[in-house]
């Protein structure tokens, strides 16, 4: 098990470790569906991950719940790069559009997530999923509770 303090980073620091680090000692939904952090920067996330038979809802195509998955992740994770050390946040509410499905044969999945408005208690972000092919697979909103 890492001895890593993440009490005393940032969130920006601790997004910049988790991309860097690529921990997998470490129990997460991110380990758990094979999620990349490709970019990290305040305000901004991108991940991605690959599609796979295990993620086939009972049409053989990709399960919504892994465009949420990565949406509530890639705009919570975008909060939390503006958050300072010790600060967590919670999603309150997730609003998500799903445009098109998707297959489970290995495509390459990826969200950006992007911060609207962080205040004092409550924060936005906004996020979308794209195919290998740069097309629209979902897009959300999210309002995420600042702790």
């Amino acid at each position: 098990m890492t001895t890593t303090d993440f009490a005393a980073m940032t969130g920006l620091e601790l997004m910049r470790w988790v991309q860097t680090e690529r921990p997998t000692d470490i129990p997460s939904i991110g380990r758990l569906l094979g999620m990349r952090f490709d970019e990290v920067d305040h305000g901004r996330i991108v991940i991605s991950l690959d599609t796979r038979p295990d993620f086939a809802n009972p049409l053989g195509t990709v399960h919504g719940g892994i465009a949420a998955t990565l949406l509530d992740s890639a705009m919570g994770c975008a909060v939390h790069t503006t958050l300072p050390a010790s600060t967590g946040y919670t999603t309150l509410e997730l609003k998500v559009n799903y445009i098109r499905a998707t297959r489970t044969n290995g495509q390459t999945l990826t969200a950006e997530g992007t911060v609207i408005h962080v205040g004092r208690r409550t924060a936005t972000a906004e996020g979308k999923v794209l195919d290998e092919q740069g097309k629209l697979i979902a897009h959300a909103t999210t309002t995420c509770l600042i702790l």
